[in-house]
């Protein structure tokens, strides 16, 4: 009977450990990274890297009209990858040209706002009160104003330039950080550090630089991703109407608009610049869909 017993506890035992095993080994599973990570991530820094060294590869000059060559599709011409535009003017070099409109639009607004957001969220957070309540007050006020109205009347009234529509976007960015700041805030408040951090004595300042932002920031990071796929759209949008970079300055939204006048004729112009900007703001939803899973998977081990 002794040894029934024993027996059978080394098999439950020997069983609990296999799920525990199975167990670790779909958590490591689900933190690694796929296919669909590395792939936009490459996408991404390729598109980066083109932008960054433009006028140093070996591209005709953006502006550069070439009446002998106008309208040609790339399967039509050895000399021009892409083919050309309307005026004959090289659209890889417009497409790479493009890329620092769409990619500094992104940075610029996204830096703005995340930067004031998280602060803005930070505070709401950690003090609450009529703190909390008067910053979600101005939020939801910001929140209820047509955004786009918005860029369309700063891009009138301002004129149509990169550091307009970079700080106009930046600006209706802010409450959308200044909620995922305030939420993971609010998660970290009351962990048992921070408790422990104002029993010794320390300042706000000390808890919330120290303590709480080094947790948030990643977080708002992971997030601001996605908001780069956003002002990329908007940007895209504004140029498409006119009202972002001015002409000659080339911008995939513009390419876009420019390509619609000969859809049927020659469709390419406008499908190519429609297909670099959809794989590029797919990337971004993808790296930073990921690696907000990523956080999200290490945060609940660590729990």
């Amino acid at each position: 009977m002794a040894s029934l017993t024993t027996r059978d506890e080394l098999d439950k035992n020997s069983g609990l450990e296999q799920e525990n095993l199975e167990a670790q080994e779909s958590a490591r599973s689900r933190r690694r990274f796929g296919p669909f990570f590395w792939f936009p991530l490459a996408w991404l820094g390729f598109i980066v890297f083109c932008a960054i060294f433009a006028d140093l590869l070996p591209l005709r000059p953006n502006d550069e009209m070439d009446f002998t060559e106008i309208s040609i599709p790339p399967w039509e011409s050895e000399t021009y990858w892409l083919g050309t535009d309307l005026q004959g003017r090289d659209i890889l070099s417009r497409i790479i040209y493009g890329a620092r409109v769409s990619l500094t639009v992104g940075a610029v607004a996204t830096s703005i706002g995340m930067f004031f957001g998280l602060c803005i969220g930070l505070l709401a957070g950690y003090y609450r009160g009529w703190t909390e309540t008067g910053i979600t007050m101005g939020l939801d006020t910001v929140l209820a104003l047509p955004a786009l109205v918005v860029l369309l009347l700063a891009s009138v009234t301002f004129g149509g330039s990169l550091k307009v529509v970079g700080i106009s976007l930046g600006l209706l960015l802010i409450p959308a950080f200044a909620r995922v700041s305030r939420a993971n805030t609010l998660n970290f408040a009351q962990r048992e550090f921070v408790v422990a951090a104002k029993a010794m004595g320390a300042r706000d300042l000390r808890i919330i630089l120290l303590e709480i932002l080094p947790n948030v920031v990643l977080p708002v990071a992971a997030y601001g991703l996605v908001v780069v796929a956003f002002a990329i759209v908007v940007e895209g949008a504004l140029s498409f109407l006119g009202l972002s970079v001015p002409s000659p300055v080339p911008s995939w939204g513009g390419m876009i608009a420019e390509g619609r006048e000969s859809l049927g004729e020659t469709p390419h112009i406008a499908f190519i610049a429609a297909i670099v900007m959809f794989l590029t703001v797919l990337s971004f939803n993808l790296v930073g869909d990921a690696l907000r899973s990523r956080l999200a998977d290490l945060r609940e081990s660590a729990v």
